[in-house]
């Protein structure tokens, strides 16, 4: 079965850190760049973090720059996404996404199609 594992998340306070991890099983992700998104209530998805194949190019957006670092290790099979000094406006479900073909700024702004895609792991960030 091919799929992604997305966990790490959890209840943190302001300013505190999570690390979410991306696991895949039954594929391998070294031809794909991986994202992590995230879609809050009655808002619509968003990138927040995108890394190539290869890991040699990174994007983030503005809200997330300087916090938020993605990793990849693919001995591992994984992609990892570090979250500091997390704010409430960062509560979300988080999901991780694997796509080939593409760069990591079309993957972020989700104008390309990606071919898997996690079930999402929840977030919340609250004194």
């Amino acid at each position: 079965q091919l799929q992604l594992v997305e966990s790490g998340g959890g209840l943190v306070q302001p300013g505190g850190s999570l690390r979410l991890s991306c696991a895949a099983s039954g594929f391998t992700l070294d031809y794909y760049a991986i994202g992590w998104f995230r879609q809050a209530p009655g808002k619509e998805r968003e990138g927040v973090s995108c890394i190539s194949s290869s890991g040699g190019s990174t994007y983030y957006p503005d809200s997330v720059k300087g916090r938020f670092t993605i990793s990849r290790d693919n001995a591992k099979n994984t992609v990892y996404l570090q979250m500091n000094n997390l704010k409430p406006e960062d509560t979300a479900i988080y999901y991780c996404a694997a796509g080939a073909g593409t760069t990591v700024q079309a993957m972020c702004a989700l104008t390309r199609r990606l071919q898997y895609w996690g079930q999402g792991t929840q977030v919340t960030v609250s004194s």
